[in-house]
């Protein structure tokens, strides 16, 4: 019998890493007790400040009195749920030198290891892993198309409650948006005292931006199609 492999629904660890180091503006740097932080507001993302790199295999290569460097990284949800705090990331590895902050060039770190604390718990992840994996196209475009579908197209958004499976306990106070990426899209329930996340997968992955818009008009569309019991939120 012939085996298909099932459709991934949502990204891997890797992914989700790959996407928060794409889209940072803004991480803290810590090294010889030092906390750092470093903005990048020009578009190019706070992690283009740093070029990541393996070992080298041969340790006589290796410069001497390397310094020990942390990179942390906060994911936070760009649109008004509760509990914005989505993931955090921290890279460590090796310097040559101290870190110099004013430095204009980047800054070049001997990878170490990635860790990936969510929902889900802790992930530790290898540069190969990291370099083994595509960056979501919508990874740096997240923020603006969750901003915009949740304050241009707010009053469609509780439509897709429709399509949650198993239905929403009664009560939902509110729903928004937390996370979109290439396998679909995230929305948080909030109730009076706690909330849910459920995810509702595109029919096949998005493969470039524009394509991430008739995504959502299919989900929207087939919400609209199905019958519907009780009152949507507002």
């Amino acid at each position: 019998m012939r085996r298909t492999r099932s459709r991934a629904t949502a990204p891997t660890a890797a992914e989700r890493v790959r996407s928060i180091l794409a889209a940072a503006h803004s991480l803290t740097v810590v090294s010889d007790g030092v906390h750092s932080e470093v903005r990048r507001l020009n578009g190019e993302g706070a992690m283009g400040h740093f070029h990541l790199h393996a070992p080298a295999e041969d340790p006589v290569v290796r410069p001497s009195g390397r310094i020990p460097v942390r990179l942390e990284l906060t994911d936070v949800a760009p649109t008004p749920v509760r509990e914005r705090l989505r993931a955090r990331v921290t890279l460590t590895g090796l310097l040559g030198a101290p870190y110099d902050p004013e430095r204009a060039e980047s800054t070049c770190v001997e990878f170490g290891q990635a860790v990936l604390e969510d929902e889900r718990g802790r992930t530790y992840l290898t540069l190969q892993e990291l370099e083994a994996t595509a960056l979501d196209p919508l990874a740096i475009y997240e923020a603006g198309m969750l901003t915009h579908l949740a304050d241009e197209h707010g009053a469609l958004v509780p439509l897709l409650l429709r399509l949650v499976r198993p239905a929403p306990d009664p009560g939902v106070r509110r729903v928004l948006p937390v996370r979109i990426d290439r396998y679909g899209v995230t929305l948080r329930l909030e109730y009076p005292d706690t909330h849910r996340d459920v995810r509702l997968p595109f029919r096949a992955p998005v493969h470039h931006i524009d394509h991430v818009g008739p995504k959502i008009h299919g989900l929207l569309a087939t919400a609209r199609r199905l019958s519907h019991t009780g009152r949507l939120p507002t």
